[in-house]
């Protein structure tokens, strides 16, 4: 196998195992929601085909398209959601995985067309601020990945709430994508609270800057 062979397998895998993060964390239903990811200097993604359960997902099941959805290698037909992903590949070089889950309360801001404002620590550490909200798009062609890029492209967010549909995120991989989309769906949920008890406070700007320079630089094992 080639090198390249190599790394569309590993990724198939990866990408099959990281879909059980979404329902290990309850960020989707049936069968909703897909990650997708890059393969690295290569214009392909692998992704989730279209309608299958989540429990049938294997290596063998994860399908190979080109950026623009072409089916490359698979035997099923690629996600609904693949021309959107193959759009920010195509715009977003930095990106190296995708994923779109329907978490209820995540979709919940999206159904408001409700940026959820920055009033943790923890969202200005992971998201570098609020998550802001992408245009209504239609779904299976580019349009809601034209959204995505519009959106994110001065944002230093990883999310994006598309309007009455749901959270998108982005990463340099998958597994960061998918790491997004769980943090994404735990602030909505806690602020989203914090408002039935009242009006909560916006944390200042510099002090989101600091914040965010210190997780992304510092927090972890170096």
């Amino acid at each position: 196998m080639s090198s390249v062979g190599q790394t569309i397998a590993d990724l198939r895998r990866t990408v099959a195992e990281l879909h059980g993060e979404l329902t290990r964390y309850g960020l989707v239903m049936w069968t909703a929601g897909n990650v997708s990811a890059r393969v690295p200097g290569e214009d392909l993604m692998v992704i989730k085909p279209s309608g299958v359960s989540y429990d049938e997902l294997t290596a063998a099941t994860i399908v190979v398209t080109d950026l623009h959805g072409e089916l490359v290698e698979g035997d099923m037909s690629p996600s609904s959601d693949t021309a959107a992903h193959g759009y920010v590949y195509r715009h977003m070089p930095e990106v190296g995985g995708v994923v779109h889950t329907h978490s209820p309360y995540a979709t919940a801001w999206a159904a408001r067309g409700e940026p959820i404002p920055c009033v943790l620590t923890m969202m200005a550490d992971e998201f570098g601020g609020g998550i802001p909200v992408g245009p209504f798009a239609m779904i299976g062609d580019d349009s809601i990945g034209r959204g995505i890029v519009e959106t994110l492209r001065d944002s230093r967010s990883p999310a994006v709430l598309m309007r009455n549909h749901g959270p998108f995120t982005v990463g340099p991989d998958a597994r960061s994508a998918v790491k997004a989309a769980v943090m994404l769906e735990d602030v909505a949920r806690t602020v989203h609270i914090a408002h039935q008890l009242g009006k909560p406070g916006d944390i200042d700007q510099d002090d989101v800057d600091r914040l965010h320079a210190r997780y992304q630089n510092v927090y972890g094992q170096a």
